[in-house]
């Protein structure tokens, strides 16, 4: 796709370097009109600012340039996009700072550049994706790719859903080869004829890449047809075996040089994000534990006071990849169930429970106990809640994937209980949804999805549903 870098940057970046400049324009217009105030010191010279000026746009486009992900503004929508810019101007803030301070600029506050960038996040969605949707609709068809699909496979069926997959991604398929297709046209796309005829082929058609399904061929055809593809000068991707029936939980990797494509991959298998989700884990754990210690001794108090036996109950759980532990809780019940092998379940006006029990369980304060997992690393704040031991073979003959959970830390609060699948697990229904969504947020696990989820633990009403 490397002729519609020159759309890329008319597009999109070429706007986004205008409207960046724009706020920065109509910040300073406003100080030197005294509508609005920012510490700008006197005596500043022409040259002053046109050094703002140089220095404000020399940073954002090495920041464009060295972040290298101009595919973004191509094959992502606006939220994965918006996101893409933002990470772009916290760099472009830090750096800007940093250099206002080594350079001991004093003709402005390094606070200053706040200031326009607030201004450039309020109008980016009206006008860069107004602009880039206009210009787009203007030179429709050069930002596609035009693509020569080589070895359509047996199951036609399949070539169909992976065209329909690439499509909105920039690549256009113009034709396809294959030596055991009998039909005319697959999803609308003509079959050209053999594999054997793509030099005649490439010779009448502008093609930009060929993509070869590694699955009908061997590594002597495969050669011929990239050495075809090779004197042509067009560009050749192997798709691995597998890839035109891969479902979306297969997401692909490399080990070392070899791709591989691996079942139900998390954004939490990278380093990166479990350093995050660790270190938010551990401060948020710190956090709470110190402002509710107070409140942690009232409520031993209140347990201490409303009957005998101690103020906590710690029910072995399986944790990540199957590990036990100690699941610390505040008592709520006169009685509880073996630690090890408990397998009665509360119930609704449950006998046991004591009355500051009830009260516990209704506002989920029992559970508080449970940050003191997260502070060991047994528990995360978020993540799919532990189950009984018991109840592990019974979830498996139910649902499949369940076993899935176990690739992550269980957590305090999770995405089933805020979207209301907690409480009983009497009915299939209830089993396959709490996993589902346990399974959802596995897959599609983000630093801001952990804010919501404590957020809706907090006040959403679902989260009540079925508390006893």
């Amino acid at each position: 796709m490397t002729r519609t870098r020159l759309h890329i940057l008319l597009g999109f970046i070429g706007p986004e370097f205008l409207l960046l400049n724009f706020c920065l324009v109509i910040v300073l217009f406003f100080q030197n009109s005294k509508i609005l105030y920012f510490p700008l010191h006197a005596g500043v010279t022409t040259n002053d600012f046109l050094t703002l000026f140089f220095t404000f746009n020399l940073i954002w486009a090495g920041i464009v340039a060295l972040n290298g992900k101009q595919d973004f503004y191509l094959i992502y929508g606006f939220a994965k996009r918006f996101k893409y810019i933002s990470m772009n101007v916290l760099i472009f803030i830090g750096s800007a700072s940093t250099l206002t301070y080594l350079a001991n600029i004093k003709y402005f506050d390094h606070t200053f550049f706040l200031l326009p960038i607030l201004l450039f996040f309020l109008l980016y969605p009206f006008t860069i994706e107004f602009l880039a949707s206009f210009y787009k609709k203007r030179n429709i068809g050069t930002f596609d790719s035009r693509v020569l699909l080589v070895g359509a496979g047996k199951q036609w069926e399949t070539t169909n859903n992976f065209l329909d997959k690439i499509k909105p991604l920039g690549f256009k398929c113009v034709g396809i080869l294959d030596n055991a297709l009998k039909f005319p046209m697959i999803n609308g796309v003509k079959v050209l004829g053999n594999v054997e005829e793509i030099s005649s082929v490439l010779s009448m058609s502008f093609v930009d890449e060929i993509f070869i399904n590694g699955a009908g061929f061997n590594k002597k055809e495969i050669d011929f047809i990239s050495g075809s593809a090779n004197y042509y000068g067009v560009r050749v991707c192997l798709i691995p075996e597998g890839t035109m029936q891969a479902e979306s939980k297969v997401k692909p990797k490399t080990i070392d040089d070899l791709p591989i494509f691996q079942y139900h991959q998390t954004p939490l298998d990278t380093f990166k994000n479990f350093l995050l989700k660790r270190a938010f884990d551990i401060l948020f754990s710190i956090v709470v534990l110190i402002c509710l210690f107070p409140f942690f001794l009232l409520i031993a108090l209140l347990i201490k006071w409303d009957g005998k036996g101690p103020v906590f109950y710690s029910p072995l759980r399986k944790g990540k990849d199957g590990q036990l532990f100690k699941c610390h809780k505040f008592r709520t019940m006169s009685v509880c169930d073996d630690p090890m092998n408990g397998s009665k379940s509360t119930e609704k006006n449950d006998s046991r429970l004591t009355q500051i029990g009830k009260k516990l369980r209704k506002y989920d304060l029992d559970e508080l106990p449970q940050f003191f997992n997260v502070l060991k690393g047994d528990m995360s704040v978020v993540g799919p809640r532990p189950h009984r031991n018991f109840l592990k073979d019974n979830f498996r003959m139910i649902v499949n994937d369940y076993m899935v959970r176990h690739y992550v830390k269980p957590g305090i609060s999770g995405w089933a209980q805020v979207n209301g699948w907690r409480g009983p697990t009497e009915t299939d229904e209830q089993k396959q949804e709490r996993v589902k969504h346990d399974l959802w947020y596995i897959e599609n696990w983000s630093f801001g999805l952990d804010i919501k989820t404590i957020f809706l633990t907090v006040f959403s009403k679902k989260t009540r549903i079925n508390a006893f």
